[in-house]
């Protein structure tokens, strides 16, 4: 888990994270998208690599990154306790289970039912 969190510490490996997040990349692919030098990004990679968080696949003579998002797991799950739901979201999934409630109620009424709620 340490190993995990010095890799995703640094904001560069974050973003670079969250590019793999949608589909495999290659090195230069994604340096392109920073402006740091090329050899700097390649050292990203390798710890990111290092650390299980990414693996490569060589396909021909191109080398691509994918996440390898099993490695969170552990650090997923120490992090939830610490994730408690705000009492405002509580509150906010009682008015959902409410309205649903209600909305049910309606159809099972019927027309006529609704129709005398109106009029009230």
């Amino acid at each position: 888990m340490d190993e995990v969190a010095g890799a995703i510490a640094d904001p560069v490996r974050r973003a670079i994270l969250t590019m793999l997040r949608d589909s495999r990349l290659s090195a230069g692919e994604i340096a392109d998208r920073f402006q740091i030098s090329r050899p700097a990004v390649s050292r990203h990679l390798r710890v990111l690599r290092e650390s299980g968080l990414v693996r490569d696949e060589l396909v021909g003579r191109r080398r691509f990154y994918v996440l390898a998002p099993e490695r969170f797991a552990e650090l997923v799950e120490w992090l939830t306790p610490f994730v408690q739901p705000s009492g405002i979201e509580h509150r906010l999934d009682a008015l959902e289970t409410e309205v649903y409630r209600t909305r049910r109620e309606r159809r099972t009424r019927g027309p006529a039912a609704r129709a005398q709620e109106n009029t009230a």
